[in-house]
Parts: C-alpha cells; structure tokens; sequence
C-alpha cells in the first residue's frame, strides 16, 4: 500500500490545527454538525447528480482503491514478461499455455492465451487496446468525481455561510450572540475549502497518477507479449521493454530479474 495518501492527508490536518491553536484558536470550534453535514452531504449529492447511479456505486471501491491498493509498477512488469519469453524460446509458445492459467493479471493472461492460440498479432493488439481503452475510461470517470467535488465543496461552504449570515440578520436585536453566529456561519466557508484542498482534489490527482502508472504497465505488457508471440530473444525483449522506463525505474527492473534468478536458482 502507498502511503502518501494518509501521510499527506494528516499533514494538511496537523498544519491546520496546529496553526489554529498557534493563533490561539480551539480546533473543538471546528465541530460543526450542521456545517459537517451541508458540506460533506450537498458536495457528494451534487457530484453524485452530474454522473449515472452505475457510476456512483463504484465509488465506494474506487476510494478505496485510491487509499489502499498497491499499485504494480511498470518495472515488475518486465521480470513477468521476460520471464514468459525466457521459457517460450526454451520450450516453445505451447509451453506457456499451462502456466497462463494460473496468472492473477487478467491483462496478461488474456494475452499470453491469445497468442498461445495463434491469434494475430494485429488482433491481439486491437483486442487488449479496447480493454486499455476501457480501463482508461473508467479511471477517467473516478477522477473526475472526486475532482467535481473539489469543486463543488467551496461552493458549499459559501452557500452554508450565506444561511449562517441570513441567521445573523435575522437577529440583530441581540448583538451579544452576533459574534458567536457569524463564527458559525463562516465555519461552513472553511469546511468547503478546506476538505476540497485536503481530501477531494489530491483523490483526484492521486487517481490519474495511479492511472498513469497502470497504463504504462498495461502499454509495456501489451508489447511484451507481441514480441513473445514474435519469438523474440528474450535479451532484445528486456532491453525494449526497459526502454519504455526511466533510469530508476530501469534499475528497479534488473534487480528484480536478478532477484528473481537468484531465487529460481
């Protein structure tokens, strides 16, 4: 599991509050139920508005998957594909059919099965591009949420301060609770902003990048298993999926070959 979510998350928090009370503020001020509750309720409910139910409903596993999941990077990737071909060009493609079902990427299975069969190169390439493309669209569609409710969250905020002051107008015949109630009012204005900043907007951005990561995965799987399918040597198969990746990403790679060797060994 990364951890720069949670990290980052309590970072934000601790700063608030600790600057809070270094201004001689109390963080208990920020307990505001109702402000809690039009914030937190109206940003979901209008950024649940603007997408299908279908969509909505996944929402729940895509924060999590946001939160929690490990993410396989590009570099573990060349070790699995490498490996494929080191034992397609021992024991030929059919050699490959029985351990394929026992793959847990469905990506990757997919495709070595495909050319285990003897499908065209083309088709395989048009076939895994569609379920790339679908992936895409999916975790388009997750960032996006969140990135609605980055914007949608201010928006609240001002909204709730707007009902807090219309309270205050409301009252203005007892200026001794004047003070406390546009400090309410205001509370809203800083939950909006402040869950857009510290929770909505940096889910979104940490779902493109996991998307990002996971494309580029898929990108080099998919030309793997073309040049596995080719009868590629399995030296020039490395070097063009490492080509693909950035120096420390390189470096990474043949580490975990090396691992991996060292433990078949």
């Amino acid at each position: 599991m990364d951890p720069a979510s949670f990290v980052g998350i309590g970072l934000a928090l601790f700063s608030l509050f600790v600057a809070m009370i270094m201004d001689g503020g109390n963080p208990a001020a920020l307990i505001a139920p109702s402000s809690i509750l039009l914030t937190f309720g109206g940003t979901i409910g209008a950024a649940v508005a603007g997408m299908l139910m279908s969509d909505a409903k996944a929402l729940p596993t895509i924060l999590k998957s946001a939160l929690t999941t490990k993410l396989t990077t590009p570099d573990d990737a060349v070790s699995t594909v490498v490996h494929f071909a080191e034992k397609a060009r021992r024991q030929g493609l059919l050699a490959l059919e029985e351990e394929a079902r026992h793959i847990d990427d469905a990506f990757l299975r997919k495709g070595i099965e495909m050319a285990v069969d003897g499908t065209d190169p083309e088709e395989i390439r048009e076939i895994l591009g569609n379920d790339l493309d679908a992936m895409k669209s999916r975790h388009r569609a997750g960032a996006k949420f969140f990135g609605d409710m980055g914007g949608f969250a201010p928006t609240m905020g001002i909204i709730g301060t707007v009902m807090g002051l219309l309270h205050v107008l409301q009252n203005l015949s007892t200026p001794s609770t004047l003070g406390p109630m546009i400090a309410a009012a205001f509370t809203a204005t800083l939950w909006g902003v402040m869950q857009a900043n510290v929770f909505w907007i940096p889910i979104s951005n940490k779902l493109k990048r996991a998307s990002e990561i996971e494309v580029r995965r898929m990108e080099l799987l998919l030309e793997g298993i073309l040049a596995i399918q080719a009868g590629a040597n399995p030296r020039v198969v490395e070097q063009r999926l490492l080509s693909y990746l950035s120096p420390k990403e390189q470096a990474a790679a043949r580490e975990a070959r090396e691992a991996a060797k060292t433990k078949a060994a």
